[in-house]
């Protein structure tokens, strides 16, 4: 595939509304007012409107906003990090509460100055979400941790729904994607919470358009596969600003469909193929038979109960 010498023009199916409607407002004022980050405003997903205006889901950024490494496709600022928070964890509860959320993802920054990666505060954060939220499936999207199996004991300890953990792209245009990750690492992670907690969906995503082949995407596929990944993700890539890699190709949604049918072909129990497909798109519906009965079951309990209101709290 011939490398793109210029900025080529973003086609129609890249393109959102903006719906800053009154659900979308509320959503952003309580993340200020918590103090809380979410992935969805620091990597700029195209998404948002959508997701925060419906509720279902969204995705919480712990350990701060400032991460230390410096992929070149992440809009996520790089630099020294702020001491951990260990409020955090309870806010990001508070906030899941008050929004009615049915899944819940908690991603974060690399903190590689940590000895643990932060999967302490992690782990934290996940057990608080359940302890208030027991009705709220929950999806964890860590670092790789820099290959820490300790770290990775502790995260699994706290019983995620779903554990995500993205390749981002294919095995040759890793090096020039990700900052202080390998492509086998991250498969190695992958692999190593299904040896922890065997029926915990696991799920990864790749993004294309960044000089990457067909066979390159496929080849991917099968890795994920042989390191027993249950769930796929592939969307566009997006550049976020002008310091940032530049797009080579700009994929048609005919393509990603496509690109859904071989994944599903190939194993996997779950694909979100598409030009605005992200990592989070339509979590909620990706959780395992085991999980979401768990949900319905303690929803129908709590509806049930007299003088209590289902309804969002604001």
């Amino acid at each position: 595939m011939a490398k793109q010498t210029k900025y080529i023009r973003k086609p129609e199916w890249l393109k959102t509304k903006i719906n800053t409607n009154e659900s979308y407002r509320k959503l952003k004022n309580l993340m200020r007012d918590n103090r809380l980050n979410t992935v969805c405003e620091e990597a700029r997903c195209p998404n948002i409107y959508e997701c925060w205006s419906e509720r279902k889901t969204a995705t919480f950024m712990i350990l701060g906003d400032t991460c230390t490494r410096g992929c070149r496709f992440c809009a996520v600022k790089t630099g020294l990090p702020n001491e951990l928070d260990w409020g955090e964890p309870k806010r990001v509860a508070d906030s899941v509460d008050v929004m009615g959320l049915k899944h819940v993802v908690v991603t974060a920054v690399a903190r590689d100055d940590l000895n643990d990666g932060g999967a302490a505060v992690f782990a934290e954060t996940v057990r608080s979400i359940r302890k208030q939220n027991p009705g709220s499936t929950i999806e964890i999207l860590p670092s790789d941790m820099k290959g820490d199996y300790e770290s990775l004991h502790t995260l699994m300890n706290s019983e995620p729904d779903i554990f995500n953990h993205n390749i981002e792209t294919v095995r040759r245009l890793t090096k020039r994607v990700r900052a202080k990750a390998t492509y086998d690492r991250s498969l190695q992670l992958l692999k190593r919470v299904k040896e922890i907690a065997p029926n915990t969906p696991t799920k990864s995503s790749i993004m294309v358009g960044l000089g990457e082949t067909k066979e390159e995407i496929i080849e991917a596929m099968d890795d994920l596969l042989a390191h027993d990944v249950n769930i796929m993700t592939i969307g566009q890539y997006l550049q976020p600003t002008k310091k940032h890699l530049r797009v080579e190709r700009y994929y048609h949604p005919d393509e990603f469909q496509e690109l859904k049918e071989i994944a599903l072909e190939k194993g996997f129990t779950h694909c979100e193929s598409g030009p605005l497909v992200r990592s989070s798109y339509h979590a909620d519906e990706q959780v395992n038979s085991t999980s979401a009965q768990r949900r319905i079951q303690y929803m129908k309990g709590y509806e049930n109960q007299e003088n209590i209101e289902v309804e969002f709290k604001f």
